[in-house]
């Protein structure tokens, strides 16, 4: 993945929370895609999030602060890797159908005044559509 070594090269090393897409013709995400790695060189990198930068721990810092850091680590980054969008207000709704008729897998909403934490949460809530693939993946 040609995209992700381009930002392991930077010279401040940090660690994002991010997801690998291989988008479809259609410009949705193509879930079989991307596991099937026939399409390696079509990955695409979104990046929501930031936990670490230069040595220092972003985790205390609120989604706010941690999403600024991001998208200045991000200026200027290489084709094919993407500043996932914040958006805030009563849109979930909305929102959720927009992710469904994308093909997307859901939505993670996060509080934007909070700090981060690692694994499942009441601060963050995660909505799946029903429909996507990874939801009847078999292991």
């Amino acid at each position: 993945m040609g995209r992700l070594a381009a930002l392991k090269n930077r010279e401040q090393q940090f660690v994002i929370d991010d997801e690998a897409v291989v988008l479809g013709v259609d410009g949705a995400s193509d879930f079989n895609a991307l596991h099937s790695r026939k399409q390696d060189a079509e990955v695409q990198l979104y990046a929501f999030d930031i936990l670490a930068l230069g040595g220092e721990d972003l985790r205390q810092l609120p989604l706010t602060m941690r999403k600024t850091n991001l998208a200045r680590l991000l200026r200027g980054r290489p084709d094919g890797i993407f500043l996932a969008p914040f958006e805030s207000g009563d849109i979930g709704p909305d929102l959720f159908k927009a992710a469904f008729g994308m093909g997307l897998e859901g939505l993670v909403s996060k509080r934007r005044d909070r700090r981060y934490i690692a694994g499942r949460t009441k601060e963050w809530i995660k909505v799946k559509t029903r429909t996507h693939p990874a939801m009847s993946r078999e292991f």
